[in-house]
């Protein structure tokens, strides 16, 4: 109810009654009142008058209700192990599609091949419950559709040079800025679930993190919009899980890749392959042509672009 509460709040310019407010929504003005001490606990600044109510300010917290047709859906922490962990509690329990994690910090984040992943307060911390109707054999597709959407996010919101590297990092001008991070359960035949993790450097310092980090705050100079930035990253993935059975999801990443064409080393399971990026599969797969011509599919490990 406070999140109705808020809506009605915004929805009004300068001062609403409680009169007002109760009766759009059906309940007492004591209600209303009691709905307002409740947001003003979770750092919104709500004025009141003999006039009534206006909102004055929100928190910078990625609060559900900074996310308006979508409280229900999200779930918020301040401090929280991963939000993977969470995510996957979440989604075996059943939860709809849309579901998302988000945290201020993890205490115990983590990327591919189960590196830590460093969380300061400031960054974006978020995990996203898919349920997409496709063969597993097509999963590996979701991180390279969203480490697309998440460049062109920061590109059209910030006029970033952003750019993909393979198998699931967003870079900017060479500097890691985002990490991607899917988790799937399936059957044999069907998915149950893939939880998109991302990692995203956006307002957090980076100084003492993996060598090769950079902020967002710090290559556009001031501060940025999270809530802004995550219901573009959220909206974009969504809006792309319906056409995953499509090869323009290939072509988009290749559109955005920096790793091809391009020298590389991949080290997976204490071995090495090197030679030139040439192309992805269609499941998602680096192929890289050795120098002696041989063509090596690359399941997954980590690319290291030569000079």
């Amino acid at each position: 109810m406070r999140y109705s509460v808020l809506r009605a709040l915004r929805s009004h310019k300068g001062r609403v009654s409680g009169e007002v407010i109760s009766g759009e929504l059906g309940i007492s003005r004591v209600a209303v009142w009691k709905q307002v001490n409740e947001l003003r606990k979770q750092g919104y600044i709500v004025a009141v008058s003999s006039q009534g109510y206006s909102l004055e300010s929100a928190p910078e917290t990625l609060l559900p209700g900074e996310f308006p047709g979508w409280e229900s859906l999200v779930h918020h922490f301040e401090t929280v192990d991963s939000t993977m962990t969470a995510a996957r509690t979440l989604a075996r329990a059943g939860a709809e599609a849309g579901t998302l994690v988000l945290a201020e910090q993890q205490l115990s984040g983590r990327g591919r091949l189960d590196r830590s992943w460093m969380s300061p307060s400031g960054g974006i911390y978020m995990t996203l419950v898919t349920r997409p109707m496709i063969a597993p054999i097509l999963a590996p597709r979701i991180s390279l559709m969203a480490s697309v959407v998440v460049a062109d996010a920061i590109v059209s919101l910030y006029g970033l040079p952003a750019r993909v590297k393979w198998p699931n990092d967003v870079l900017i001008e060479g500097m890691k800025a985002c990490g991607i991070l899917a988790e799937m359960e399936a059957e044999s035949d069907a998915v149950r679930y893939v939880n998109i993790g991302i990692g995203l450097n956006a307002n957090n310092a980076v100084a003492g993190m993996q060598a090769g980090a950079v902020s967002l705050a710090e290559a556009v100079g001031t501060e940025v919009d999270r809530k802004l930035l995550v219901r573009t990253i959220v909206e974009g993935i969504l809006a792309r899980m319906e056409h995953l059975d499509d090869r323009s999801i290939l072509d988009e990443w290749r559109r955005w890749a920096m790793t091809l064409g391009r020298e590389v080393s991949i080290v997976s399971a204490g071995s090495t392959v090197r030679g030139v990026a040439v192309d992805i599969s269609s499941m998602g797969t680096l192929m890289v042509r050795r120098s002696d011509g041989e063509m090596c599919e690359i399941v997954a490990g980590d690319c290291r672009h030569g000079d």
